[in-house]
């Protein structure tokens, strides 16, 4: 399943980092400048297909001042995790005695752990992320590095930015993260930043140090929290998390369209969508998406009465107005939480300017405070179960969309509730018509309740037994992907049936007239799959139906 997922979002990497540098060109007069602060998703995928980064000047000098108070700390011997001690369960050995001077001996224990961190922490496993999801890593985790709270170096903001502009892109495993921070798939970052791993460049793959000797950009010499910083973030499945959002942002658009050329093919009711029957029960979403129902059947002769129409319909086209509201209730639960992520640190520890005073007077709390700058401070920053549950949700209201795709689908081919050929079977077609197809989309729907499970809390626990939870926040984005593709190939066959059925009830009455938004839907699907007058391979109009519904 994972390696069907991996080869749904590219092709291969390097033809994808071909297409993002294509893009890049394209696109050179665009720039969009970083704070830290007010990153949105769309801004995060232009970076990705080629948009210039520049760092915001107020960015730029508060990484200044954060990495002066992480060095303090460390200077005054503050425990530090990562750069005064170790991490995980080496958390209890200290690395070095600052001892109130950082010397050039302390300087080299801090710049050894930094690569021996990197290099231990690269073990991910797995095809290589496609160009576009790891550039959109790259500007989520820069322009969280610019909320000021990781303590690195300035360069370490600056050679993120050289890579996005011009196109160097780190190679990253797919596989291997829990979903606790990334660990072992970002660090391949920080890995080719300081020339010792693989990038694309260029439409090729090679070495970074080669890569980075043609573009001119400096290698990295990480010190201090560098290296933690590079690689203990989410920014890897996020970027997973925001192709989900952004592919099922686009199905949920087009839902209500592809339902009411089902209705119509149907001869279905109108009224489980009236105001009159939803104002009274205003849940989230629902007053919208039946607005939006009944707007793409303008014009529809759903409208006329109709002595062969039934009084109520199955609940599978009667309740799609709620199905389509939750799953769009928990598209913006997603994207809410997906801005916050991406607009914050996820830093352990955190470096926080100007930190509040507040239980100072506690020794515990005190400890961790550098009087006049701020303070250095264990934090859970890097959990993302907030993100985590919310893609998960969005799974969850999907797979219901899609059983009620199924089920529409399958009426649709009932005589008895079309009063039109059983499986739509066009005049002399004697053969099987839409009888054997239902199978397809009975597979995806068993795959989508599959893929729907949670797997947050799905894990074994590591390092000494002290990382004991999970979020499997990648595993769960790659599962809502592949939901989202499921369903694209369930509403292509949702299509193929309600266009049959319509073409039926045409040939009876010419005059049948279609909603102004479905009639489009319908004409601009009939240029890509033609009426079926005889049996004939449905596998190349199930592609295309596919295509159809993500490319409208």
């Amino acid at each position: 399943m994972m390696k069907k997922v991996n080869t749904l979002l590219a092709t291969t990497a390097l033809a994808t980092s071909a297409l993002a540098m294509t893009s890049g060109a394209a696109m050179a007069s665009d720039t969009v400048v970083l704070d830290g602060q007010h990153l949105t998703q769309a801004q995060a995928w232009a970076i990705a297909d080629g948009a210039k980064v520049d760092i915001a000047p107020q960015a730029a000098s508060a990484l200044v001042k954060a990495h002066d108070l992480l060095m303090e700390a460390a200077r005054l011997g503050k425990p530090v995790y990562g750069l005064t001690v170790g991490v995980g369960l080496n958390k209890d050995h200290k690395l070095f005695d600052a001892n109130g001077e950082l010397s050039a001996e302390v300087m080299a224990a801090s710049k050894s752990f930094n690569y021996s961190t990197l290099r231990a922490h690269s073990a991910g496993v797995g095809e290589p992320m496609p160009v576009r999801l790891t550039r959109v890593a790259l500007a989520v985790r820069l322009n969280t590095i610019l909320s000021g709270h990781t303590g690195v170096q300035p360069y370490v903001a600056e050679i993120y930015q050289a890579y996005l502009n011009k196109g160097i892109t780190p190679v990253i495993p797919s596989l291997g993260t829990v979903g606790e921070a990334d660990i072992l798939l970002a660090s391949h970052v920080g890995l080719a930043m300081i020339g010792e791993w693989d990038v694309f460049y260029q439409g090729k793959r090679m070495s970074s140090v080669e890569a980075m000797s043609k573009a001119g950009v400096k290698p990295l010499k990480p010190i201090g929290k560098d290296a933690l910083s590079i690689l203990s973030n989410n920014s890897v499945a996020v970027a997973y998390a925001m192709q989900g959002y952004q592919d099922a942002e686009h199905l949920l658009q087009v839902s209500p369209t592809v339902f009411g050329l089902s209705l119509e093919g149907l001869n279905g009711n109108v009224a489980p969508f009236l105001p009159q029957t939803n104002d009274i029960r205003p849940f989230p979403h629902l007053k919208a998406t039946t607005e939006n129902i009944l707007g793409s059947l303008s014009g529809s002769y759903l409208w006329d009465l109709n002595s062969e129409r039934p009084l109520q319909d199955p609940l599978s086209y009667r309740t799609t107005a709620y199905t389509l509201a939750s799953a769009q209730k928990a598209l913006s639960d997603l994207g809410q939480v997906i801005d916050i992520q991406i607009n914050h640190s996820d830093d352990n520890p955190g470096v926080i300017l100007g930190a509040s005073k507040q239980y100072a007077e506690n020794s515990q709390v005190a400890k961790y405070l550098v009087e006049g700058k701020g303070g250095v401070f264990p934090t859970t920053n890097f959990e993302p179960l907030p993100v985590a549950l919310a893609v998960q949700q969005l799974s969850v209201a999907l797979t219901h969309v899609s059983h009620n795709s199924a089920m529409r689908t399958i009426h649709l081919s009932d005589d008895h509730f079309t009063h039109l050929p059983r499986f739509l079977s066009a005049p002399g077609n004697n053969g099987h018509a839409f009888g054997a197809i239902q199978k397809t989309f009975v597979d995806m729907q068993v795959r989508n309740k599959m893929l729907a499970t949670p797997v947050s809390f799905d894990g074994i626990q590591i390092a000494g037994n002290i990382e004991d939870t999970f979020t499997n926040l990648k595993l769960a984005s790659d599962n809502l992907i592949q939901i989202v593709d499921n369903i694209n190939t369930m509403y292509g066959l949702e299509l193929l049936h309600s266009t049959q059925a319509i073409d039926l009830r045409k040939a009876a009455n010419a005059d049948l007239k279609l909603g102004k938004a479905t009639q489009a839907m319908y004409q601009a699907y009939r240029q890509q799959v033609p009426f079926v007058e005889l049996d004939r391979p449905f596998t190349p109009d199930i592609q295309a139906s596919h295509d159809f519904i993500v490319k409208y």
